[in-house]
C-alpha cells in the first residue's frame, strides 16, 4: 500500500481525497488544509486524520506520496519540500507560476528518481486520446493548422473574486483555462515553436485576464490558434475542444466524441470510410474502479499509482511535460508585452540562466 496524504482540501482536493481513499493500492493516511473548520468536520465525519500545518504533517507521518491541490502560488514550495523528503508527487495544474521554480523542481525530481505528475486530466479523456493517436498515425497527412478552444462560466460579474482570479495566487484564465488547452494541444498535435500574436483581455476581473487569444507557429510552417474565455455564460461548465486540419482530412474532438473526416480511407484507421466517422468517449474509455466527475480524474490518479509501482518516472504528464505548457505561457507573456516582436521557441530572447535551463530541460525534448 502506498501511504499517501492530500494537501489542500478545496474542490479538487476533496475530489482527489475521495478517489484516493477508494483506490485499492492507496493507504490515505492524512489530509491537510489551513481551514480548521474544514479539517475538523472532515476528521469528525470521515475519520481521516487531518493537519492544519504542512510541516507538521511531514514531520509526523511516514509517507510515500503526496497529492498537492493547494492554490497555485503554494505549489513550488510545497512540492520542493515533498521531493526533498523523497516523496512521489502528484501536483494539480498549473504546475508553478514561475518557470524558474519548474525548472528546479523538474531537475530535483529526476535526480531523486521520484515519480512526478501534473493534473492535466484531458490526456486521460478517451476522445482526446483517440485524437492524439490519429494525428500520430499520419492518417490526416501533413498537419497545417490546429485550433484549441476552452470556454466556461468562471468570472461573470465585476464584484468579488477567488484565488483563481488573483494574479499572484491563481493567475486568471491564462493559468486556469489556457494551460489546460495548451497542454491538450501539445498532447494531440505537438508543441508549437513560437507565437505570432497575443490578445489578453479582462472582461470582469480587476487583476487578471478573462480572455486569451493567440496564434502559434510550428517549425515546419503549420499554425495553431488558441481561443480561451472563462467569462462565457453560454456554457454551463468548462468546455474544451480541439480541431486539427491536415492534407488528407481533419478531426474535431471534445469531451464527448472524436469526429474524423478523411479524403480517402487510410490503413492506420481500418474501418473508417472516406468522409465522416465518429468515435464516442463512452466507447473509448476504460472502466475505472471509482467514478467522480469523469473517468479521467480516477484514471490519472491510477496512472500515478501504477507509475510508483512500476518505478516509471518519465510517464504521462510529468513535471517535464508540464514545462512544455509553462514554456508556451512564457512565450504568451513575452509576446504580449512586446507585440512588435515574434518569440522563438529556443528562448534565445530570454536572458541569463533561464535560457540555459530551457536548453537543458526542454529544448532537447521538443
Amino acid at each position: 500500500m502506498i501511504k499517501t496524504a492530500v494537501l489542500g482540501l478545496g474542490k479538487m482536493g476533496l475530489s482527489h481525497l475521495a478517489i484516493a481513499r477508494a483506490h485499492p493500492d492507496i493507504d490515505l493516511v492524512a489530509g491537510c488544509d489551513s481551514n480548521s473548520y474544514l479539517t475538523d468536520v472532515l476528521a469528525q465525519y470521515s475519520g481521516l486524520k487531518c493537519y492544519g500545518d504542512f510541516d507538521r504533517l511531514l514531520a509526523e507521518e511516514k509517507l510515500d506520496a503526496l497529492l498537492v491541490a493547494t492554490p497555485s502560488k503554494f505549489h513550488a514550495a510545497m512540492v520542493e519540500k515533498a521531493l526533498e523528503r523523497g516523496l512521489h508527487v502528484f501536483c494539480e495544474k498549473p504546475f508553478v507560476l514561475d518557470p524558474e521554480d519548474g525548472y528546479r523542481l523538474t531537475e530535483l525530481a529526476e535526480q531523486k528518481k521520484l515519480v512526478n505528475q501534473v493534473g492535466y486530466h484531458y490526456r486521460f479523456v478517451g476522445a482526446f486520446q483517440e485524437a492524439a493517436r490519429i494525428v500520430r498515425s499520419g492518417a490526416l497527412g501533413e498537419v497545417h493548422h490546429v485550433r484549441i478552444e476552452a470556454y466556461g462560466p468562471v468570472v461573470l460579474r465585476p464584484s468579488g473574486s477567488t484565488w483563481r482570479s488573483t494574479k499572484t495566487e491563481g493567475g486568471g484564465a491564462l493559468y486556469d483555462y489556457a494551460c489546460h488547452a495548451l497542454d491538450l494541444m501539445n498532447f494531440v498535435a505537438g508543441t508549437p515553436g513560437g507565437v505570432n500574436g497575443v490578445v489578453r483581455h479582462s472582461v470582469f476581473s480587476r487583476d487578471v485576464d478573462d480572455e486569451v487569444y493567440a496564434l502559434f507557429r510550428y517549425p515546419g510552417g503549420a499554425s495553431a490558434q488558441l481561443s480561451v474565455n472563462w467569462s462565457d455564460e453560454s456554457h454551463r461548465k468548462m468546455s474544451t475542444a480541439i480541431t486539427v486540419w491536415g492534407s488528407r482530412g481533419r478531426l474535431s474532438a471534445d469531451r464527448q466524441e472524436c469526429q474524423v473526416y478523411l479524403r480517402e480511407p487510410h490503413e492506420a484507421l481500418p474501418g473508417a470510410p472516406k468522409g465522416w466517422s465518429v468515435r464516442y468517449t463512452t466507447d473509448l474509455t476504460q472502466e475505472v474502479w471509482y467514478y467522480l466527475r469523469g473517468e479521467e480524474y480516477s484514471a490519472q490518479v491510477d496512472y500515478f499509482v501504477q507509475s510508483i509501482k512500476l518505478g516509471r518516472t518519465n510517464g504521462e504528464n510529468s513535471f517535464r511535460s508540464a514545462l512544455q505548457t509553462d514554456r508556451l505561457v512564457s512565450m504568451l507573456l513575452e509576446a504580449e508585452s512586446n507585440p512588435g516582436q515574434q518569440r522563438a521557441a529556443d528562448m534565445a530572447s530570454v536572458p541569463g540562466r533561464r535560457a540555459g535551463l530551457w536548453s537543458r530541460l526542454v529544448g532537447d525534448r521538443t
